[in-house]
């Protein structure tokens, strides 16, 4: 993870001129997000595509759609100094020391 925000932040320095302002990129997560949604919803749910060439791309766009989510992620993150490495450490040690039981005793779970 490091490793690809430094690249973010590399390819920023060289081809995006600067940082958009983090609202600004608050909201392009936020469009990314939307798009990366639409895909799994006609991909996986019960939409379906338009066009019915667009299946055929639509699993390769979902990779690229996920790939944006995490580039914007990244460049919020190096804008607020937020090791994100580091961040999911944290974070996966809380969510293990919280629901190391929760979803095993889960009965709605078990199928």
């Amino acid at each position: 993870m490091k490793q690809i925000q430094k690249e973010v932040d590399q390819w920023i320095q060289n081809y995006g001129v600067r940082y958009f302002n983090e609202m600004t990129n608050f909201t392009i997560l936020t469009e990314e997000v939307g798009e990366m949604a639409r895909y799994i919803s006609r991909i996986y749910g019960e939409q379906s595509f338009k066009n019915p060439e667009d299946e055929i791309t639509a699993k390769n766009n979902l990779k690229d759609e996920m790939a944006d989510v995490l580039f914007v992620l990244c460049c919020l993150a190096n804008q607020m100094n937020i090791d994100l490495e580091d961040a999911m450490k944290e974070n996966m040690q809380k969510k293990t020391q919280r629901d190391k039981l929760r979803h095993i005793a889960n009965e709605k779970l078990k199928g």
